[in-house]
């Protein structure tokens, strides 16, 4: 199977909070592509893009408020261009009426031209709401469905967790899923945890999401019983095994 493996580093951001570069000095370190940044912690397109290249990791994308999307999409781009990311993600957004998600839907088109126009891809990230229905439609489907050109970035945990078929969603969308979020499920409560240490099928979700089109599986765990920086390295242990089919 073919794909890289890049982290999430909202995982580790107190780690990136005390030390980003030493952060993700010690990423590199534990085997991981890439990085899918969740802020910057006030350092310089230009200062990151030299530190990556020095480390050999790469940019699988960065996840930007749909505030900063909407007031600062310029400056992003931008930002974004000189950092050689291609992937600038959404990460959350919630209303309450159909007509408040298809307002947002207008954005994202919007958005997702300017994006486009600039030589990158834009997408939505799902957590388990946008798996709900509004006047019997389920939301993601209806945002995928009005901004066809929208690369959706799945989350396979907030999906079951949502009580949604992981693997024929991702089906579903095929060759529209270059990044998807590996995250497993406790065995003892609802919370995520080490990827392989869970209830979740890894091995299933990464074979679909590759024969689907995904180039970045992109660890994330946000629940932890140890160390961050421990639960990402045996999360990247598990995933690259998965990987080589072991």
């Amino acid at each position: 199977m073919k794909a890289k493996i890049a982290l999430q580093l909202w995982s580790v951001k107190e780690a990136c909070e005390d030390d980003f570069f030493g952060t993700l000095e010690k990423v590199a370190e534990m085997g991981y592509d890439g990085v899918e940044f969740a802020g910057y912690y006030g350092k310089s397109a230009s200062e990151i893009k030299t530190k990556l290249a020095e480390l050999g990791l790469e940019v699988a994308g960065s996840h930007i408020s749909k505030e900063m999307l909407e007031a600062e999409l310029e400056d992003v781009i931008v930002f974004e261009r000189e950092l050689g990311n291609k992937f600038i993600i959404c990460p959350y957004a919630d209303f309450e009426t159909k007509q408040e998600w298809l307002s947002f839907a207008e954005k994202l088109r919007e958005i997702t031209k300017t994006i486009q126009q600039a030589g990158m891809q834009f997408g939505y990230h799902n957590h388990a709401h946008e798996l709900e229905k509004v006047d019997d439609a389920i939301i993601l489907e209806n945002l995928l469905g009005n901004v066809p050109e929208m690369i959706a970035e799945l989350d396979t945990y907030w999906i079951e967790y949502a009580g949604v078929g992981v693997i024929p969603f991702i089906e579903k969308y095929r060759n529209r899923v270059p990044l998807v979020h590996i995250k497993d499920k406790s065995k003892t409560s609802k919370e995520s945890t080490i990827i392989g240490e869970g209830i979740l099928d890894i091995s299933g979700y990464v074979k679909t999401a590759i024969a689907s089109g995904t180039k970045w599986l992109i660890l994330e765990q946000e629940a932890f019983e140890e160390d961050p920086l421990t639960s990402v390295a045996k999360g990247y242990t598990y995933l690259a095994n998965v990987l080589e089919g072991k």
